[in-house]
């Protein structure tokens, strides 16, 4: 069975590794999400080195299809965050 990480475990991790209290790095890991969260707001996009892109792509309105009941519906123009790996962290996983 797989396992989901969550936000606690990477508070965890970094309090174990780095010799960090666990309200430090919980602070640390809240910093981290608060600033890519603003630049993306901002219509930034934020690199991380060896990681990957996170952006932030304009989906226009379209129409849909609900696939139980076949009726067309239309589906609201908005933003979504997209994340795009990089070429580093791509090659771990072949």
């Amino acid at each position: 069975m797989k396992k989901t990480v969550t936000r606690n475990d990477i508070i965890e991790a970094i309090s174990e590794n780095v010799g960090l209290s666990l309200s430090d790095s919980s602070v640390i890991i809240e910093e981290i999400f608060e600033l890519i969260i603003n630049e993306l707001e901002k219509g930034n996009e934020v690199k991380v080195s060896s990681f990957g892109t996170f952006s932030v792509r304009h989906k226009k309105q379209r129409i849909g299809r609900n696939p139980k009941t076949g009726i067309e519906a239309p589906i609201n123009a908005r933003n979504v965050v997209t994340f795009s790996s990089s070429n580093i962290l791509k090659m771990n996983f072949k």
